[in-house]
C-alpha cells in the first residue's frame, strides 16, 4: 500500500475518535506486504487510559493477531508524529518503517523536539518518512482544538 493511502486509512481512524471526543489521531499496521494487519486511534478519553494513544492500540492489536510483539518488516502510518511514549514502543517493537502526516513540534519525538527512533544507542532504528498528507492531518487536528476554545 502507497504511504499516502496508509495515511489516508489512518485518518478515518482519526475521524471515527471524534465520536468519543478523542483527539483524532489515527494509526494503521501493514504487514510487509503492504497488508493493514491493525489499526488503532487514540482511546485515551474513551478508555480512561493514559497511554490510549493510537500508535499504542495499533502495536498491541497487530502483536495480538500476529502473534508476536516483534514487528519486523511492519510499517506503521499514523497522523501525527509520535510523542516519546509512542516512539519508544515503536523502536521496542522492532518496526521497520513509520510514517507520519504533520509534524507535532510540541510533542514531537522523530525530529522536532527529540528523535527518539534514530538515537544511535538504541538497537533498532526505524525508517521515517514524515509529513505524508500533512495538510490533511494538521487541519483535522487544528479544527479539533479550535472547536474545544472559545
Amino acid at each position: 500500500m502507497p504511504d499516502a493511502d496508509a495515511i489516508g486509512a489512518a485518518l478515518v481512524e482519526a475521524r471515527a475518535a471524534l465520536a468519543t471526543g478523542d483527539v483524532p489521531i489515527g494509526a494503521v499496521l501493514l504487514d510487509p506486504s503492504g497488508h493493514v494487519v491493525a489499526s488503532g486511534r487514540n482511546e485515551r478519553e474513551v478508555m480512561h487510559d493514559p497511554t490510549g494513544h493510537a500508535e499504542i492500540v495499533a502495536l498491541r492489536r497487530a502483536g495480538a493477531a500476529l502473534g508476536t510483539w516483534n514487528l519486523a518488516g511492519c510499517t506503521l502510518a499514523v497522523t501525527l508524529e509520535p510523542c516519546t511514549m509512542c516512539a519508544g514502543a515503536i523502536v521496542l517493537a522492532r518496526v521497520a518503517r513509520l510514517v507520519f502526516g504533520a509534524w507535532d513540534p510540541k510533542a514531537g519525538a522523530v525530529g522536532s523536539l527529540w528523535d527518539v527512533v534514530r538515537d544511535r544507542r538504541l538497537n533498532h532504528r526505524p525508517e521515517v518518512v514524515g509529513g505524508v498528507r500533512e495538510q490533511e492531518c494538521g487541519a483535522l487536528l487544528a479544527d479539533f482544538f479550535a472547536a474545544k476554545r472559545p
